[in-house]
Formats: C-alpha cells, sequence, structure tokens
C-alpha cells in the first residue's frame, strides 16, 4: 500500500516504496440525481501496491463499493485514476479492458445472460482480446477452460446461467474475471453466495493470483477474511481512515473504530480474527 503522508483521506503510517498498480487522486464522486444527490466519496487519495491483495472495509455505507467502481472506471467521478501510472480516462477502453477486470456485486444485472450457457458467460471475459466480429482463438478457449477449471465450474459449461444457484452462478461470474486474465483484478463481494470451502477455494485462489504477479482489490464484508489479505483500506463517510498491512496494530484500532467498538480484533494463531465486543 502507498500512502502520501499528510495527504487528507490516507492512511498515515509510513510504508515501505512498492509501485502502484492502482491510484486514486482527489476522488469524488456522487449517487443519485439532483435533490436526491448523495456525495458519497470525498477527495480519496490512495495507491494500491502492485502484486498485493488489498481488501477494502467499512460500515454500510461508507463508500466501499462505490470507491471500487471508481477506479474500474464505471462509475463517473471527478480527479483521476491511473492505471499503472497512466490516467484511465485517456487509456483506449480495449486496452483498459485487457489491463483491468471488474466483479460487480451479483444480482439483476446479470439476469440478461440467464440464457447463456456458462461457457459462453466465461467467453464473455475474452472479448477485449477479440477483433470486432472475429470468431474466439485457441487462446481464448484455453483461457475459459483454465478459468472455469480455477473456480471448479467446468463441468456446468454447457448449462445454462439462469439454472444455477446463487453460489454456483458467482463463481462462473468469477471465471469470466479470470477469463480477461487482466494485471488488476477489482472485485465487489465476491464471496456474495459462496459457502466456507468456496470462500477458502477463492482465498487459495486469490494467493495464486497475487504469486503470479497479478493485483487483486476486493470488497468484504467479512471482517476476519478482510484480514488475511495483505493490505487493508478502511473507510468510513467516503473517506479513508487508514490504509495499510492488516496486521499493523494500527490497522486494527481503526478497524474497530469505525465500527463503534462494537467489534474487537484478535490475534488466532498466526492469523487475526474479528469478535463481536
Amino acid at each position: 500500500m502507498l500512502n502520501t503522508p499528510g495527504t487528507p483521506g490516507t492512511g498515515t503510517s509510513a510504508q515501505p516504496r512498492r509501485a502502484a498498480a492502482l491510484q486514486a487522486l482527489g476522488l469524488h464522486a456522487s449517487l443519485g440525481l439532483g435533490r436526491n444527490q448523495r456525495h458519497v466519496l470525498q477527495g480519496v487519495n490512495l495507491a494500491l501496491g502492485a502484486a498485493r491483495w488489498t481488501c477494502i472495509v467499512g460500515p454500510n455505507g461508507a463508500g466501499k463499493s462505490t470507491l471500487l467502481r471508481a477506479l474500474a472506471g464505471v462509475l463517473p467521478h471527478r480527479g483521476d485514476v491511473l492505471l499503472h501510472g497512466q490516467p484511465m480516462a485517456r487509456m483506449a477502453p480495449r486496452v483498459r479492458a485487457r489491463a483491468l477486470a471488474w466483479l460487480a456485486q451479483s444480482g439483476a444485472a446479470e439476469a440478461s445472460a440467464d440464457d447463456l450457457t456458462v461457457y459462453d458467460v466465461a467467453l464473455l471475459g475474452r472479448l477485449p482480446h477479440q477483433a470486432w466480429l472475429a470468431p474466439p482463438s485457441p487462446a481464448d478457449h484455453a483461457a475459459v477452460e483454465r478459468a472455469l477449471r480455477q473456480t471448479q465450474a467446468w463441468d456446468w459449461q454447457c448449462r445454462p446461467l439462469g439454472a444455477l444457484s446463487g453460489g454456483e452462478r458467482q463463481r462462473v461470474l468469477l471465471a469470466r474475471l479470470l477469463a480477461v486474465e487482466a494485471d488488476v483484478m477489482l472485485m465487489d463481494e465476491p464471496l456474495a453466495n459462496l459457502d466456507p470451502p468456496h470462500q477458502a477455494d477463492w482465498i487459495a485462489l486469490v494467493r495464486s493470483l497475487v504469486a503470479q504477479g497479478k493485483t487483486v482489490v476486493s470488497v468484504l464484508h467479512e471482517i476476519t477474511l478482510a484480514l488475511m489479505a495483505d493490505e487493508v483500506v478502511v473507510m468510513q463517510q467516503g473517506r479513508i481512515a487508514h490504509a495499510g498491512p492488516t496486521h499493523q496494530t494500527a490497522a486494527h484500532r481503526a478497524l474497530e473504530a469505525v465500527f463503534e467498538h462494537r467489534i474487537a480484533i484478535h490475534a488466532l494463531g498466526p492469523r487475526w480474527v474479528a469478535l463481536p465486543q
């Protein structure tokens, strides 16, 4: 995690310099229109180190998903987002789509894909690599098979997405993201509908991706699981309350504070757990 000392909206703990995969510079974003418009992000400055797993956490309404959507370039905002040091707004859409993959929260937005087979849904992740109207290449098919096997969804390849359970569906959407083979992956509530064994599989997969040099940024509600990440970004009221390694005491105190001390962080062997107070 890269922080700028003394800059409002960032963590204050000193961190070693690390190449930034993704940066937010003075990020402002709003939701709603007219009199119903609500300012959510309040000048966020943040730098996310490459080849790291970072979790964004905080109470409901803190701006976690809004921040992730702004970083993904799918939500209008003021301020700049840099991808590998380059302004995303100036990048060609296809180039950006190859470099950064985005997994939204599961829900009605995917209903239009219900009639597609699992294989075809995962194949959508290869669109940034394909020429206009060109058929999928052998590399595309290999990437899709690899992604479906990684998420244990290969056996359903011929089933329609709409015939799957919530957890199965989530694994297919994750496979679509993996099929992009992007360097930076943003995931909003990727553990939704997954049972504990498949949550463990997801964590192992993320660890494997990071070991390959990929950068993973996820929004999680499960604080104990978020504490397994390399870095944590703690949000409150549209601002960054803290950003830094998950093992630091300052990160634990920030988490306890934004949840009004209704949770406490405790060591459990080599890991940390969040327990209700």
